[in-house]
């Protein structure tokens, strides 16, 4: 037999007992269905974003690391959209701007306190956590999806069987015979096999999905702590502390 043949036999098996299925199964099989739309939604978003997020990252870490000052590339007035070292970068530099000192004499650079450094460390701190949540965003979805679905598909089979087994105390099926109980039976557990269909590619993605944003997370975590020691070296103050008359 071919694969041809096996493949209908399996759909056709697949449809029969579909028909087969109470309404609370369908019902629940329908439900099954908008959760592997929105799984799979979720799933091709994502990975479009986290995929761009790091290629953008790697062409921004080069413009970064050729750089001459620190704020060079902020006093440009550069633009990267749906690149997360940018923004955290921008979040940083604007931080800087707002406490560094004009510089004392004509020639001089502008300076930094050690209390102020501290605040630009915070605000890449904060940066870093609000990018790593705009990238875990819709990822909930699939963890719904992972450890509810097969809980949906047994529920759907449970009362599938529960119909069945009361059919026949009922007597509305007959005797209790394999032949008469497979049909039901066999509808009831395709909710389980619909189940199931949903969380195993659901819970595939969500693993890839996470490790890649386990991985942009530790990216930006480094980011941010280098370009806190390159501002600390081109900026604050030396011996650490603000020197300026009170």
């Amino acid at each position: 037999m071919s694969w041809d043949s096996l493949a209908f036999l399996a759909q056709s098996s697949l449809l029969d007992n579909y028909h087969r299925a109470t309404l609370e199964g369908k019902i629940v099989i329908g439900i099954l269905v908008v959760f592997s739309m929105f799984a799979w939604s979720v799933m091709a978003s994502k990975a479009v974003q986290m995929g761009r997020a790091r290629k953008l990252n790697t062409l921004f870490r080069e413009e970064y690391r050729r750089q001459k000052s620190v704020i060079e590339i902020h006093e440009r007035r550069v633009k990267v959209e749906g690149c997360p070292l940018f923004i955290v970068y921008v979040d940083g530099c604007l931080e800087l701007g707002q406490h560094l000192k004009p510089p004392r004499q004509p020639g001089m650079p502008r300076s930094l306190s050690l209390k102020a450094m501290e605040l630009v460390k915070g605000a890449l701190e904060r940066s870093v956590a609000r990018e790593a949540l705009r990238l875990e965003a819709g990822l909930i979805l699939l963890a719904i999806a992972v450890s509810g679905a097969p809980f949906l598909g047994l529920l759907g089979t449970v009362w599938g069987v529960m119909d069945a087994f009361g059919g026949v105390a009922a007597g509305i099926v007959g005797s209790a015979t394999l032949q008469m109980m497979a049909p039901g039976v066999a509808g009831a557990l395709i909710t389980t096999v619909a189940g199931l269909m949903v969380a195993i590619p659901s819970m595939f993605g969500y693993n890839w999905l996470v490790h890649n944003l386990r991985v942009l997370t530790v990216e930006m975590d480094n980011f941010a702590q280098e370009l806190a020691a390159r501002m600390e070296v081109e900026f604050l103050e030396e011996h650490g502390y603000d020197r300026t008359p009170h």
